[in-house]
């Protein structure tokens, strides 16, 4: 096995690199909070290529969300680096992060309140626009309209304002807001997790579409891990803070190695009223990010953790080709010769 400091596939351009990135928060309040922080971030690695979507799932409160706003430029990382197209950006700002901005956009997670309800769809896309100066009002007026087709609506919507339209299309207006500055990055924060289930279906084929057509990359955050195995090529699995599983999509989906992985999975409904439940229940909670427990942050719910797994911290290593476990004990867990845990409910 070989530690990996982007967990991901080898060779290649990546678009996005993230190396050991970290953001803690300083916990206010009483006296005996003092010098404590809440471990949102702790040391991620990943990467992703042009054209590729890397889904992060993980349960809430393991810092999705947070590390989406890292990569966005919308929070300062507490340590570590991002790069972009091979660019330090993280530290960057100001005037120089301004390019930055149109290179990588946004989705996020409610569609109302991500919009301002005070402005039409019209002045909500070209608002982009007119803040980096692409374009006279002609163009930009053209390009609005351009935009509205792109993702499905109307052009005669352009002049209604975001409580006339319903979930699926204000998150369609989010899209396009997105869209707008043609970045080669979009983090979708749980871009489907507000919307009807054969809405969600409508805009993560439209994600896939606009893909298709422009070449996007995308980071997709959710807990939806059936929509992130349709949409991902490649998937990272998140717990307080930390990646402990990535793979392929069909990869992972099949064959599970982390504990945390193999439990997240066997919950996924089986479409077949006859085949026996093969759920693992974890025990407790997820730990305070303020307080982890020491070495694997797992340990604690793992239902085979020993004394060596609270002596160190686990690195990202490559099990087998590919394939990255956080997991100290996964060559014991997985005996010489023992096929890794195979899931009935995936790639259905």
């Amino acid at each position: 096995m070989k530690d990996s400091p982007t967990a991901t596939t080898g060779g290649g351009e990546f678009l996005l690199e993230v190396r050991g990135l970290k953001r803690h928060f300083p916990v206010g309040g009483a006296i005996f909070n003092r010098g404590r922080k809440v471990k949102a971030v702790d040391g991620i690695d990943l990467a992703i290529r042009p054209g590729e979507t890397l889904g992060l799932v993980g349960e809430s409160g393991c810092g999705k969300t947070t590390l989406g706003r890292l990569i966005a430029r919308l929070d300062e990382p507490t340590d570590g680096s991002i790069h972009f197209e091979g660019n330090l950006i993280s530290g960057v700002s100001g005037a120089a992060l301004k390019p930055v901005r149109r290179q990588i956009q946004i989705i996020f997670q409610n569609p109302f309140s991500s919009l301002n309800p005070r402005m039409t769809v019209r002045d909500t896309l070209e608002e982009p626009l007119i803040i980096h100066q692409m374009g006279d009002r002609l163009a930009r007026q053209r390009r609005v309209m351009q935009l509205l087709d792109m993702v499905g609506l109307r052009k005669e919507y352009s002049d209604r304002y975001p409580h006339e339209f319903s979930g699926g299309q204000r998150q369609r207006i989010g899209i396009a807001r997105a869209l707008a500055l043609n970045p080669k990055l979009i983090i979708c924060d749980e871009p489907v997790s507000a919307l009807d289930v054969s809405i969600q279906a409508q805009i993560v084929n439209l994600l896939v579409d606009l893909q298709n057509e422009l070449g996007l990359s995308y980071l997709f955050i959710s807990h939806d891990l059936r929509v992130v195995e349709h949409i991902s090529d490649r998937v990272a699995v998140m717990y307080l803070g930390r990646i402990v599983e990535s793979a392929s999509a069909p990869e992972l989906y099949r064959h599970t190695y982390h504990p945390y992985t193999e439990a997240l999975l066997s919950a996924l409904p089986v479409p077949d009223p006859t085949a026996v439940s093969q759920e693992i229940i974890l025990e407790g909670s997820v730990p305070s990010p303020v307080d982890p427990p020491a070495g694997c942050h797992f340990t604690t719910r793992c239902q085979h953790v020993r004394d060596v797994c609270s002596a160190s911290t686990p690195s990202l290593t490559e099990y087998r080709p590919d394939h990255f476990v956080r997991c100290g004990r996964v060559e014991e867990i997985r005996e010489p010769g023992q096929r890794p845990r195979e899931n009935a409910g995936a790639a259905l």
